[in-house]
């Protein structure tokens, strides 16, 4: 087992880790670090209701938190106090789950060599959710208790009840599923951003762009929706080639564009009416 912050090298021998986070380490990092965030919006626009005012607040102060926790994290990483961190490069999937490689030389006794070979990009995770949690619990009740007049009790808090619930289960699914997310996220980004998209818009009974700025509401989630987009076209295309993949960001707004095209062909009480008068 290597010290934190070593890997083995060709010859099995500990190595410093003194590389770089590559371009997709960093889109990985910060697809985890958004995470909490775009889960912390959802849950204060799902329980704030639309008579009360506090929603933009709370948004704002979860993007505070986020924030703040991932500037402390990169701070107090190696080499502490930077904003850069230092990093082994990630090879193979097997580099996430060293525990289920200790060797048993004599099939009986097992040696336990279980480290980081993907130093930081395992832990900082965790430091990560760590202060986020902390620091919404220090500031997000004090905002909630001050202007969430217009909730009742019981429901004044339930965003944050929430939170204490799915930053568990974050922090579960790194630890186990780390490396999977590590190769699939961008692919996860793209389909769920636009499977969200569509819901919302299906939801909303939007129709037409002339729905779309009716309420300035649509307009930020349809914008947020390609702004999630356009990172999974990057995060997948790595941007190696300028001339090749900055184009492909010219797609973002097709789904959107096809969902408006199309949505008036596939209104239900249209596809009821003329199959009423089919028969």
């Amino acid at each position: 087992v290597c010290p934190r912050g070593q890997r083995t090298d060709d010859n099995k021998i500990c190595r410093e880790c003194m590389g770089s986070p590559d371009r997709y380490d960093w889109m990985y990092l910060g697809f985890m670090a958004m995470l909490p965030l775009v889960l912390h919006w959802f849950f204060i626009e799902w329980y704030s209701g639309k008579k009360s005012c506090s929603a933009l607040l709370q948004h704002i102060t979860a993007l505070l938190e986020c924030s703040i926790a991932a500037v402390v994290t990169l701070l107090i990483s190696d080499p502490v106090g930077s904003l850069h961190i230092r990093s082994c490069k990630v090879k193979k999937l097997s580099d996430w789950y060293t525990m289920l490689y200790n060797p048993s030389p004599d099939y009986v006794t097992t040696v336990h060599c279980t480290q980081e070979a993907v130093y930081p990009l395992y832990t900082i995770v965790f430091i990560y959710y760590a202060f986020c949690l902390v620091l919404m619990m220090l500031l997000r009740p004090f905002l909630v208790k001050k202007i969430a007049r217009g909730l009742g009790k019981s429901d004044r808090f339930k965003s944050i009840y929430a939170a204490l619930y799915f930053f568990p289960i974050l922090t579960v699914l790194q630890a186990v599923g780390g490396g999977l997310l590590y190769y699939a996220f961008p692919y996860i980004i793209l389909v769920l951003s636009l499977v969200t998209l569509v819901v919302y818009m299906s939801a909303s009974e939007v129709e037409s762009i002339k729905d779309l700025l009716v309420r300035k509401k649509r307009l930020v989630v349809l914008f947020s929706h390609w702004l999630l987009h356009a990172y999974g076209i990057i995060s997948v295309s790595k941007l190696d080639k300028l001339e090749q993949d900055l184009p492909l960001l010219a797609l973002v707004p097709a789904p959107a564009l096809f969902y408006l095209l199309t949505a008036k062909y596939t209104e239900p009480s249209r596809i009821l009416s003329e199959g009423g008068n089919g028969h």
